[in-house]
């Protein structure tokens, strides 16, 4: 049988908002006396509104990125935020993003290696502070436990979402982008499972772009699909409220909350 924390990750049995408070202070305070916070927190004010009225694109890892033609944004002036393992297909494409956004512990940890060579902008969870070199390229993202938030500004704090892809909407948003859209988000995973479960990978990865994604019997976590959604909810609200736009691009998948567009559309529209 499998532990209560399987599905309840309170460790106390009353919910009390005293302690939840000292909890989210004292851990802000670790962070905020960190020397890596200051750094980081003088990186991301620089790039507040750096990118205004400009698009971008967010690459997810779905299986649908094989069909896309990456060595056709060579040269274009759109920006591009790659997540996590994204470098997986740096074998087989001259193409490079212009940043990459992680958050989840199992990812950081299984590509610390390159996170530790690359030049390539980094955005990453603070958590992982301690694995990762602070150079120029990096930033270190603070995430926040307080849920349902999308931060126009990212100076401060993050709200997961439940996947990195929200991260780097509000990353986005928060450096000025007026267009922004998704490639690669299938939204279906071929493994099931209770959502954010932490997982033994077979073998081969059927999930994402590349079967050594996860594989081989490293651990990951399990998707919160439906709490995905909700974040994409309420990212798509917030561009729309502001003037701006989150559309889909991905070829075929099952994400439906944003408006679908031609990827050859939105890069020349």
């Amino acid at each position: 049988m499998e532990s209560i924390e399987q599905f309840d990750r309170l460790q106390r049995a009353t919910v009390n908002p005293y302690f939840n408070a000292l909890s989210i202070i004292k851990n802000r305070l670790a962070w905020d006396l960190n020397p890596n916070a200051w750094s980081s927190r003088k990186k991301m004010g620089n790039l507040k509104d750096f990118h205004t009225k400009k698009k971008a694109i967010i690459i997810c890892n779905g299986p649908s990125l094989k069909n896309v033609d990456f060595d056709s944004f060579i040269g274009t002036d759109i920006y591009f935020f790659g997540l996590n393992k994204i470098n997986l297909m740096f074998d087989d494409t001259e193409f490079r993003p212009n940043a990459i956004v992680a958050s989840n512990y199992f990812v950081i940890d299984q590509n610390k290696d390159f996170y530790n060579s690359t030049d390539i902008q980094l955005f990453l969870n603070s958590d992982k502070s301690n694995v990762i070199k602070n150079r120029n390229n990096v930033v270190f993202v603070n995430y926040s436990s307080i849920p349902r938030k999308f931060a126009r500004d990212c100076s401060i704090s993050l709200f997961q979402g439940h996947t990195v892809t929200y991260t780097a909407m509000q990353l986005a948003f928060h450096m000025g982008f007026s267009e922004v859209a998704i490639i690669g988000c299938d939204h279906h995973f071929e493994t099931k499972g209770i959502s954010n479960k932490t997982a033994i990978a077979g073998e081969t990865d059927p999930n994402h772009f590349h079967p050594k994604y996860f594989a081989d019997g490293v651990k990951w976590d399990l998707p919160d699909l439906l709490g995905s959604e909700y974040h994409y909810d309420l990212a798509d609200k917030v561009y729309k409220h502001f003037g701006r736009k989150i559309v889909n691009c991905t070829e075929g998948g099952k994400l439906e909350v944003f408006e679908r567009m031609k990827l050859n559309d939105f890069i020349k529209k």
